[in-house]
C-alpha cells in the first residue's frame, strides 16, 4: 500500500511537483526520476496493447494474393485469428498456411461473394468454429478496363455485384453476430477511383464510389451496436494491373515517387480494427502517395 502511494506519487512529483517530492519524501532527484520511467514505461506498453488483436476473429474476402493475402497474414502477425476466402480453395491454402506459421488458427473457404447461401454458410461456419466474428474486411474485387460505350451490361453487372453488393451481403451476413457480441468492425476496400472517376473505370468507379457511400451509410446505422465501419481507398499499388497504364507515367504524378506495397495498406487495416481506433467511424482513408494533396 505504501510502496504504491509512494510510486504513484513519485510519478506525480517528477511532473510540476519534483522538488516538492524530493522535499517532502526525502528521496534524492536520481530515485524520483526512475518512478517517472517505470511509470512512462507502464503506460506506454498500455497503449501498445491496444493495437494487438489476441482473441480476435477476422473473416478476409479475396485474400488468395497480393493485398487481400497481406491484409490476412498482417492481422495474424497482431493476434488475430483468420478466416480467408476466395471463389476456389486452391486459391487462399497459402495464406492459410502462412497464418499457421505465424502461430494463429487459420481457416480457408471457398466462398462467392456474389451468393448470399454461401457468405451466410460461412459466417455460420466461422462462427460455430470460434464463438465470434470481430472484423470483417471486404477486399473481394474485380475490374473492368473498358470504356463506357465498350463495356457490355453483363461485364458491368459482374463488377457491381462483386465490388459492391458482395460487399454488402458479407455485412449483411456478420451483422447480427457482431450485434449479438457487442460491436465489430468493418473495413471496406475501395478505391481512389471511388472518389475520383478515371477513364475506361466506369463500372470499377461506380462500383467503388458506391462502396464508400455504403460504408457511410452503415457506419451511421450501426454506430448503436458499437459496430465501426469505415472504407480504405489505396491508390496505385504494385500489382500487375498497374503495369498496364503506363506505369512510369502515373508514378512521376505520385508525390512521393512510387508505388504503394500491400503491407503499408495492411498496416492501416490491422489500426482500424484495434482498439487503439475507437472514436472513428464512417471515415474514408486515402493512402495514395499524396495525390489527395494536388
Amino acid at each position: 500500500m505504501t510502496q504504491g502511494f509512494v510510486s504513484e506519487f513519485g510519478y506525480l512529483a517528477v511532473g510540476n511537483y519534483l522538488e516538492f517530492g524530493i522535499w517532502i519524501l526525502g528521496f534524492s532527484r536520481q530515485e524520483m526520476i526512475w518512478f517517472r520511467l517505470c511509470r512512462v514505461r507502464e503506460v506506454d506498453m498500455e497503449g501498445m496493447e491496444k493495437f494487438y488483436l489476441r482473441g480476435k476473429v477476422a473473416l478476409i474476402t479475396g485474400a488468395g494474393k497480393n493485398l487481400g493475402r497481406a491484409i490476412a497474414l498482417s492481422l495474424a502477425e497482431a493476434g488475430a485469428n483468420v478466416v480467408v476466402t476466395s471463389r476456389t480453395r486452391s486459391e487462399i491454402e497459402g495464406t492459410e498456411e502462412q497464418i499457421r506459421e505465424k502461430g494463429q488458427k487459420a481457416l480457408a473457404i471457398a466462398m462467392d461473394v456474389t451468393d448470399f447461401p454461401q457468405v451466410e454458410e460461412t459466417v455460420q461456419k466461422i462462427v460455430s468454429e470460434f464463438g465470434r466474428i470481430d472484423i470483417l474486411v471486404n477486399n473481394a474485387a474485380t475490374r473492368s478496363f473498358k470504356s463506357l460505350l465498350e463495356i457490355s451490361k453483363e461485364e458491368w453487372q459482374s463488377v457491381i455485384d462483386t465490388n459492391l453488393t458482395g460487399a454488402f451481403l458479407c455485412c449483411e451476413a456478420v451483422g447480427p453476430a457482431m450485434i449479438r457480441q457487442g460491436g465489430g468492425r468493418i473495413i471496406n476496400i475501395s478505391s481512389r477511383s471511388g472518389l475520383r472517376g478515371m477513364v475506361n473505370r466506369g463500372a470499377y468507379s461506380a462500383s467503388k464510389g458506391g462502396l464508400i457511400q455504403l460504408t457511410q451509410v452503415l457506419a451511421l446505422e450501426w454506430a448503436q451496436y458499437n459496430i465501426l465501419v469505415h472504407a480504405v481507398a489505396p491508390g496505385l499499388l504494385s500489382t500487375r494491373h498497374a503495369a498496364d497504364f503506363s506505369f512510369e507515367k502515373r508514378i512521376s504524378n505520385i508525390p512521393l515517387k512510387r508505388v504503394g506495397q500491400f503491407e503499408e495498406v495492411a498496416l492501416l487495416i490491422v489500426y482500424l480494427a484495434s482498439e487503439a481506433c475507437t472514436y472513428m467511424t464512417g471515415e474514408v482513408i486515402l493512402i495514395d502517395g499524396g495525390m489527395a494533396a494536388k
